[in-house]
């Protein structure tokens, strides 16, 4: 049995299938999925999980080099500093919140929790885990 880290079965295998330049979407709990990308749908209830608890558990397995978040997601915006935080050494970009829904159709898999912070969504981008 498997003790830490990502748990879920069918996340844990799409992280480990993700290569260099594959997105993939953290949403909250109303952020549309478009039809044909994969959902590993975690909501259990209103905040449960909350979108920075699985951001920070994927992180733990994910090489990431870029994020995509929604300019409608303050500047000042507590989960927008912990995105940062979190990512300190890969590029940010912002795009509309119409923009982002876009980009998430090409996502090889999305994620969605419990937020219920409106624009707590960013798309992932995997980077890769040697460097040489």
């Amino acid at each position: 049995m498997k003790k830490q880290g990502v748990l879920n079965a069918q996340l844990s295998g799409y992280i480990a299938a993700l290569g260099h330049m594959d997105t993939f979407l953290i949403g909250d709990a109303g952020m549309p999925v478009p039809p044909g990308v994969p959902i590993v749908d975690l909501a259990v209830c209103g905040g449960v999980p909350a979108f920075t608890q699985v951001l920070d558990t994927i992180l733990q397995e994910a090489e990431i080099e870029q994020y995509t978040v929604a300019d409608e997601l303050a500047q000042d915006s507590p989960l927008l500093a912990h995105i940062r935080a979190q990512l300190p050494h890969a590029a940010e970009a912002s795009v509309p919140h119409s923009e982002l829904k876009a980009l998430s159709a090409k996502a090889r898999f999305a994620v969605r929790t419990g937020e219920f912070t409106p624009y707590a969504n960013v798309i992932l981008r995997a980077g890769v885990a040697f460097h040489g």
